[in-house]
């Protein structure tokens, strides 16, 4: 059986095309700057890349590229597209829905009143699958929610200490993102190192562009470091993090910025970048870090000192750990900030191996040292992977 796994971005469509059968990728590729000049789908075929320039302003257009490629009898992987069995989307924000779903009218929306916690990314889920429905009308298609896995978090977790009004009217609640990530993850740990994911203590490191950390305590979310939106928590390529609402209202009054200029300068000028000046790209921090730059050494410092504040906050909520994670993209590759984040931290019970940490770039790997009592490892996630299966499994 043939599953289709589409994440649509605001002005972006990435696609994985799987054979269930053996799990196997058949195709996948990426489509840019939908509804902007110059709008392109890349994808690797037997190993090279290849560019495919195509008009798409809107997601529609997208799509049908995309189709139209899968299709294609020089570099496609299909014949059909009723070889496809069902779709299913990466979905940020899904508020109170605790598993995926098959995706109805009336689970549509219900859905719609949690757009707004992620009104870029929702708006664009929204498009791809009405996109795909236009064309494919008999497709089942099924919605893989990133905050799903939060939701076992207790009341003292995911509660913000604002009139309890505005969590009954407003939604006004620490809902997490990259829940597919630590749920895979989580799950994937357990069975690398043979122990029971219900009863163990796990801290799960979601380290890229956008970061999140989660405490996942016999097979179930109590706690995650993103809030009502993908903004709180780890300091992260262009994010704030965690950051005093004060110190917002102050900015916001003495630079005269509206609401939305404030938000754009917290979600898109901050974090790395923001105090770095350099880029949002570690690798480029870590070049400007080579000639002295003191600025790029302090992002860098403070992004670990942030991860190893949440590890010690969620060893103490949990009453322990036994296994640290580190996923994704920085979490995989970067040594250093793993070194950074995870060491040092011995009166916990985790001791780093550095020199196995630092030859390690993004394998499956325990990084502790024989003797650790907690186990440190970097596992690669597999988000597109964990989609499919679930898709596979509601409409099989």
């Amino acid at each position: 059986m043939k599953i289709l796994v589409i994440n649509c971005g605001s002005s972006s469509i990435k696609y994985k095309l799987y054979e269930m059968d053996d799990k196997s990728v058949l195709a996948a590729g990426g489509i840019e700057k939908i509804g902007l000049e110059g709008s392109f789908l890349k994808t690797k075929i037997n190993g090279e890349t290849k560019i495919i320039e195509s008009p798409c302003p809107t997601h529609t257009e997208g799509i049908k590229l995309m189709f139209d490629t899968l299709l294609n009898p020089t570099y496609g992987a299909i014949k059909s597209l009723d070889e496809i069995s069902a779709a299913g989307h990466r979905i940020v924000a899904g508020g109170r829905f605790t598993k995926s779903q098959v995706v109805t009218d009336a689970m549509l929306e219900e859905w719609k009143q949690y757009m707004e916690l992620a009104p870029l990314h929702s708006e664009a889920h929204l498009k791809g699958y009405v996109a795909v429905k236009q064309m494919l009308p008999k497709l089942p298609q099924v919605f893989v929610f990133d905050t799903a896995f939060h939701q076992t978090m207790p009341a003292e977790a995911y509660m913000y200490a604002v009139p309890y009004k505005y969590y009954e009217n407003n939604n006004i609640r620490r809902w997490g993102a990259h829940g597919t990530s630590h749920r895979f993850v989580s799950a994937r740990v357990c069975k690398f190192l043979g122990c029971d994911p219900k009863s163990t203590r796990i801290i799960t490191c979601h380290i890229g562009n956008g970061a999140s950390v989660s405490a996942v305590k016999n097979g179930e979310c109590v706690d995650t470091s993103m809030g009502l939106t993908p903004l709180e928590g780890l300091m992260m390529g262009t994010r704030s993090g965690d950051v005093d609402p004060s110190a917002v209202l102050s900015i916001m009054k003495k630079e005269g910025l509206t609401p939305d200029q404030m938000s754009d300068l917290l979600n898109k000028e901050s974090g790395v970048k923001g105090i770095s000046g350099v880029s949002s790209d570690i690798r480029e921090v870590e070049e400007a870090i080579k000639q002295g730059n003191e600025r790029a050494a302090l992002a860098l410092k403070m992004n670990a000192y942030r991860i190893k504040k949440y590890i010690g906050a969620y060893t103490a909520a949990m009453g322990g750990v036994d296994v640290v994670v580190f996923t994704a993209g920085v979490g995989e590759h970067q040594w250093d900030i793993r070194q950074n984040a995870a060491g040092g931290l011995e009166c916990l019970g985790i001791k780093l191996d550095k020199e196995k940490n630092k030859k390690n770039f993004g394998e499956e790997e325990i990084i502790s040292t024989a003797d650790s009592p907690v186990k440190v490892v970097v596992v690669p996630t597999d988000e597109e992977l964990l989609i499919a299966s679930d898709t596979l499994e509601l409409v099989s």
